[in-house]
């Protein structure tokens, strides 16, 4: 029995700043965030969108009644949780009108979590191949203003339907994991911003891929030129790049040559967004399916997933004959049509955010055209609404 992604949809916001712009603003080289991170554009997440709200926003427009009645199962990979007990998974799974009779799971590991929920959910689709499992991967990347990491932030949520039979992508069910206690990437419960070793965390991804790559391809007998595509877990693009420059000389010329062909395609999206923490290998994946038109069905993909802290698993899966009718057709025109901000406007978007405090609060979204959004706190709760219900 095949288990896999049977639909996959992106959220984000529909404000963006350009990155030559910041770049500039920040007395620096545009080249430096264009070329050397491979940035163009950066999403600006306002004050009425939160790891909630983007990640109803993803998944909603994808899910038809009858998905709705098959999910038992709702996993949401977030670093940018709401609540230090409550899962955002209970709020998401009420604005999808979910049946209450689901299991509804918050996860963290840093940027790896949303892969622990494919994991989680492919096995249970296994056991019961008659339901559906919803994974998503929803965070605002947030390093501060005018510090080392801002021109790697962003945010946004991609959906993951997990079921039998799959129109996008089968799953294998062997995978190569690596776990150890590593400082390269935190946030404090008191940080509002996470801390990061910038150098020595591009050096521990690119090793943790190594080493989950090659004993991937060693436990599993597997021949490198066997996977048409290697897809990357992206907080920048360039980031991948380098990854991939490091296996290169494990296959011959050919190979090399598609490999680096197959990644202009899986970074194009994520250009355009930012980091989007545990979205980002699958905005990735999403990017490689919607604009590679050498990708055939029945061609492998190598999908790498890193989680600072750290945590790295790679594991490959199959692109299936009607992989087209499960991708969020719409989201290179949704990209195009967002509004460009400055960045005084993104600045204060960004300082703006709803508070850490308990008195209430009140946020602004008339500006915003999203489904879902967050208009404020009462008593210490959040208040979302749902524009159509």
């Amino acid at each position: 029995m095949k288990v896999g992604i049977d639909k996959l949809h992106f959220a984000t916001s529909h404000l963006y700043v350009d990155m030559a712009e910041l770049a500039t603003a920040r007395q620096a080289e545009p080249d430096k965030y264009l070329i050397g991170i491979g940035q163009s554009k950066m999403a600006v997440i306002p004050p009425s969108q939160d790891a909630v709200t983007l990640a109803a926003n993803a998944a909603a427009p994808m899910l038809t009644a009858a998905d709705i009645a098959a999910i038992d199962l709702l996993v949401v990979g977030t670093e940018s949780g709401i609540d230090n007990s409550k899962a955002s998974a209970i709020y998401v799974a009420k604005l999808l009108g979910l049946d209450r009779r689901v299991r509804t799971i918050e996860m963290k590991e840093a940027c790896y979590a949303a892969t622990a929920g494919v994991q989680l959910a492919q096995d249970h689709v296994r056991v019961h191949p008659d339901k559906k499992a919803l994974v998503i991967g929803s965070d605002v990347a947030r390093y501060g203003l005018n510090t080392p990491g801002e021109p790697t932030q962003g945010g946004g949520a991609v959906a993951m339907l997990i079921s039998a039979d799959p129109k996008v992508l089968a799953l294998g069910t062997e995978s190569s994991l690596l776990s150890e206690d590593v400082m390269d990437f935190w946030r404090p419960l008191y940080h509002t911003e996470a801390l990061v070793d910038g150098k020595y965390s591009s050096n521990i991804y690119i090793d943790y891929f190594q080493d989950v790559f090659k004993n991937y391809l060693q436990t599993t007998q597997t021949s490198p030129e066997a996977l048409t595509a290697l897809v990357f877990h992206l907080p920048y693009t360039k980031m991948g790049l380098k990854a991939l420059r490091s296996v290169l000389p494990l296959v011959g010329a050919n190979q090399q040559a598609q490999w680096l062909t197959h990644f202009e395609h899986a970074r194009q999206l994520n250009r355009q967004v930012g980091n989007l923490y545990t979205g980002s290998l699958y905005l990735s994946l999403l990017s490689q399916l919607l604009t590679d038109p050498q990708l055939q069905p029945g061609n492998q993909l190598g999908l790498f997933s890193y989680g600072s802290g750290a945590e790295g698993e790679f594991y490959t899966g199959v692109i299936q004959p009607d992989c087209q009718a499960g991708l969020d057709q719409g989201l290179p025109q949704r990209l195009a049509r967002r509004r460009r901000v400055s960045v005084a406007e993104y600045e204060a978007l960004f300082s703006h955010q709803l508070q850490w405090r308990a008195d209430d609060q009140s946020v602004s979204y008339a500006d915003d055209p999203h489904r879902f959004v967050l208009t404020g706190q009462k008593d210490e709760q959040r208040q979302y609404l749902d524009r159509q219900g």
